[in-house]
């Protein structure tokens, strides 16, 4: 009787197990039927004729495709690079920046850059390494293991006096910029720099000269031509004594000198979606594979190591996405988030990206009822708006998401409103 009863048991249980399956995938399929009826007439209108766009859709907690359109082609994806630089950082580099290395052999400190971008910078005018070097007398800097260029591959040659373009170097210092005010120049190094008189250039090509309008009320940052002699010279003014350069021809182990949490670095790249933020990461990140800086090392490194599985390998040439050459899908960009979402706390995770309606770049981006709720990075270059992340639906799931925009001629605000329509109606679908 008792085995029988046992028997039963079983079998019911499997019966309510097998009729939970079948109302969960019938359920799944009324969202899928309901988001595509609701938005390919959207994708489709004469609005997206003749420009080019792809949409991905992604529940990661049933592992579940909800809507794809044209999510396997490649996309010019802007800032949405970040996302892949966040990734790579945070697999590579340890909670608090490396600042620099170095080693003493008798009286004499050696020090190399490791390509930290928070040194002096203007926003997190960070000391650790300057306190370091203070309590050295006989320092020799090694400024030679930048490999590649001050400027990206693909970058715009003719934005180089912008502040969102500054060079890359091993040992950055103010975040290579000039800040300029009415009343203050920082750093004062570049003081006699200045012309006050209205110029179409904010700085000379070739030479650190800087004009400024005299009319202009507000502090302007512009990129400083960088070079071993300039860094020396600026950490000199710094420190207030004499270094020198060189390269020694034996290097033993080297010590590292730990700087600020890196995860103020993330957050300052995503919510500002600070350009030389994000290189300088790429290069940081490379410092812990070997003495040579690579943001391509970097990039390989994690490609071939973490990224393997992504079934459209990315062209992936900077850490900013200021590069017209970098090619993303959204069906990668999506698989590198959704890694994000299964390894980290979600609350740190959702620390470092904008929030809609709240910070940084999706401040503007708010929905009467707070519905959806986005956690995510958008992308701008002309012509080209993309925004990827984790979409919070009003019954409280998390989806993650993909949409980008590629050649449109339209207002990027008339783009916005629709993916906005959009996310809207997959908030309030699913």
């Amino acid at each position: 009787m008792y085995n029988g009863l046992l028997h039963m048991s079983k079998i019911m249980k499997k019966i309510l197990i097998a009729f939970s399956i079948a109302i969960f995938i019938t359920s799944c399929s009324s969202y899928k039927k309901t988001l595509k009826k609701q938005t390919d007439p959207i994708l489709s209108s004469t609005f997206y004729q003749n420009q080019f766009t792809g949409l991905l859709v992604f529940d990661p907690e049933n592992r579940d495709t909800l809507y794809a359109y044209q999510s396997k082609k490649y996309f010019t994806p802007a800032s949405n690079t970040k996302i892949f630089t966040l990734f790579a950082s945070l697999q590579l580099l340890p909670d608090k920046v490396p600042t620099l290395k170095y080693w003493q052999q008798g009286k004499k400190l050696y020090v190399q850059g490791t390509g930290d971008p928070a040194a002096l910078h203007p926003y997190f005018k960070d000391s650790t390494a300057l306190n370091f070097l203070k309590r050295h007398a006989n320092i020799e800097l090694d400024l030679n293991n930048l490999e590649g260029e001050k400027l990206g591959q693909g970058w715009a040659w003719d934005d180089y006096d912008y502040y969102y373009q500054p060079e890359m170097t091993p040992m950055p210092l103010y975040g290579n910029v000039v800040s300029i005010s009415r009343t203050k120049v920082i750093p004062e190094f570049f003081k006699g720099n200045i012309v006050r008189n209205w110029h179409r250039r904010n700085r000379d090509l070739e030479k650190n000269t800087f004009y400024v309008a005299p009319s202009r009320r507000d502090t302007v940052e512009i990129p400083y031509r960088t070079d071993s002699v300039l860094t020396k010279k600026l950490l000199e003014a710094a420190l207030n004594k004499n270094i020198s350069l060189g390269k020694p021809a034996y290097t033993p182990k080297k010590e590292t000198l730990y700087g600020i949490p890196t995860d103020s670095l993330y957050v300052r790249m995503m919510h500002e979606s600070d350009n030389f933020i994000a290189e300088q990461l790429l290069i940081l990140a490379s410092s812990t594979l070997s003495d040579t800086l690579s943001g391509k090392k970097a990039r390989d490194y994690v490609l071939e190591n973490y990224l393997q599985d992504l079934r459209q390998a990315p062209r992936w040439v900077d850490g900013s996405g200021l590069s017209r050459y970098n090619l993303f899908t959204p069906e990668a960009m999506v698989n590198v988030l959704d890694k994000l979402y299964q390894s980290m706390a979600r609350k740190r995770l959702f620390a470092i990206f904008p929030e809609n309606g709240v910070s940084g770049t999706l401040k503007g981006w708010d929905y009467d009822g707070g519905v959806p709720k986005l956690y995510a990075k958008s992308g701008s270059l002309s012509n080209n708006y993309c925004l990827s992340g984790y979409l919070i639906t009003r019954s409280g799931k998390t989806l993650i998401f993909s949409f980008m925009n590629n050649h449109y001629r339209q207002p990027t605000s008339e783009v916005k409103k629709r993916m906005q329509q959009v996310l809207r109606q997959v908030a309030e679908t699913y």
